[in-house]
């Protein structure tokens, strides 16, 4: 394996290091010694685990408890599990073929299994994905910061609260000033191993975000004040079954990591430590959406918004719930803060690769590197500004390219099987994978165009 002198050239010059099967055990293990490779990457699986948990939690937490609104708790729950177990099962389609083939990324594997058709197709759809993902992250930045305006209810941000309204706390403003000084600094890491601490940081805050959202559950249902949450979905005259579906990408969107795979696992010593680090980060991102889903449904119950974190501006009756509320608000801003430049990170390469296929690695090239990562950060920037509402992005982008790479992807490596080491399992697994992405993607993106179409006549 490996063979190619440039492949060796190229993979030295990432810092990252080819494997090979140890006859002893099967197992993926590291060519170069272990003290070559310790001193090279430096990576560790607890900051696997936190770069993973990061990129997977991201904003699917806001829109989580939307989905139970529409769909009940138990198929709520039956999903969120479903989902979680596809997407582990995908990431270890992807690391096998990846070890067993010449490729360090994501479009290089598909680009072997179905040549540069394939390539393209993945950076087109991480590129879409991520950038989708990013625009999120700052409008819901902005929506905590600087408000909302929804359907003609005024949602005023923490600093509106604090210091009234003025010019330099509206939307445009705090945005920049998040940019500039927060953004910019953390989008400019060469590796992701660098950011294991501000994800651990990020991950800290997620569950601190559930831990109060609990809080303010249980003090509101001691006082006879929350919501019954539904077990089921209620169908009646405004959802029909069809408009379940819609759901289904918003927390595909919420599990879709694996534009990420390759940069956070090529950094880690040996493959067997990725799989690991995706299961634990699997089971605590789907611990905590399920349980941030039931205590948000609590507390707001069908006044949910597509972005909960506006719910949390109302007013309370006590002066410590109001400050609980701009705690939640603001954790759960600065997680994203954190969350950004890990999908900055991949997006950024994915367009370096797409626009210069035969250029040196992007993190030798300073030029490339900076221009890159400062035309991202302002289109980001103009794009958060004009589009006031996430759950179109949500559906969308869970509709299709979202569902895309979690899925439908690495379904159809393992169909390909170029190297010839799938096994009938894994085949009968990819295609159930594959029927039930396509299906419930077209229904939910016919559903969402039939809703638009309804809602305009």
């Amino acid at each position: 394996m490996y063979n190619n002198t440039n492949v060796w050239k190229n993979v030295i010059g990432a810092g990252i290091f080819p494997l090979g099967m140890s006859p002893a055990t099967g197992i993926d293990v590291p060519l170069l010694p272990e003290h070559k490779l310790t001193e090279k990457r430096g990576a560790s699986v607890s900051g696997a685990v936190f770069n993973v948990s990061t990129t997977v939690i991201g904003a699917g937490i806001m829109s989580i408890p939307a989905t139970l609104k529409v769909l009940g708790v138990i198929p709520a729950f039956v999903l969120i599990v479903v989902i979680a177990w596809l997407a582990d099962i995908s990431a270890e389609f992807l690391m096998n073929y990846t070890h067993s083939g010449d490729s360090t990324t994501y479009a290089g594997v598909m680009r072997e299994a179905f040549g540069p058709v394939g390539s393209l197709a993945v950076q087109i759809c991480v590129m879409i994905t991520n950038l989708g993902c990013l625009i999120i992250y700052l409008i819901i930045i902005g929506d905590v910061l600087s408000g909302n305006v929804h359907e003609g209810s005024v949602h005023l941000g923490v600093l509106q609260e604090w210091f009234g309204i003025h010019w330099w706390n509206s939307r445009a403003f705090a945005l920049l000033a998040i940019v500039i000084f927060v953004m910019l600094p953390l989008v400019s890491f060469r590796r992701l191993e660098s950011l294991r601490f501000s994800s651990a940081i990020a991950v800290l805050l997620a569950v601190v975000f559930v831990g109060i959202s609990s809080v303010l559950a249980i003090s509101a249902f001691i006082e006879g004040k929350t919501n019954s949450p539904r077990l089921l979905p209620q169908l009646d005259n405004q959802v029909s079954f069809f408009d379940l579906f819609t759901a289904v990408p918003v927390i595909v969107t919420a599990f879709t990591f694996h534009f990420n795979v390759h940069p956070i696992g090529f950094e880690l010593g040996k493959p067997s430590d990725m799989i690991s680090a995706v299961r634990i980060s699997l089971v605590i991102c789907a611990a905590i959406y399920f349980s941030i889903g039931i205590f948000g449904y609590l507390l707001f119950g069908e006044s949910i918004m597509a972005d909960i974190l506006v719910n949390f501006d109302r007013s309370s009756d006590t002066a410590t719930g109001a400050l609980l509320n701009d705690i939640v608000r603001l954790s759960y801003a600065l997680h994203l803060m954190l969350v950004f430049p890990l999908l900055n990170f991949s997006l950024r390469a994915n367009i370096d690769e797409f626009l210069f296929p035969n250029k040196p690695l992007l993190a030798k090239s300073t030029t490339r590197f900076v221009s890159l990562t400062l035309i991202l950060l302002i289109f980001t920037y103009l794009l958060a500004i004009a589009i006031p509402n996430i759950w179109y992005f949500f559906q969308f982008v869970g509709s299709t390219s979202a569902v895309c790479l979690a899925f439908i992807f690495p379904g159809a490596i393992v169909l390909r099987d170029t190297h010839r080491i799938s096994t009938t399992k894994d085949r009968i697994i990819a295609q159930i994978m594959i029927i039930l992405a396509v299906v419930t993607s077209t229904v939910a993106i016919s559903t969402n165009i039939y809703s638009m179409m309804r809602n305009k006549s």
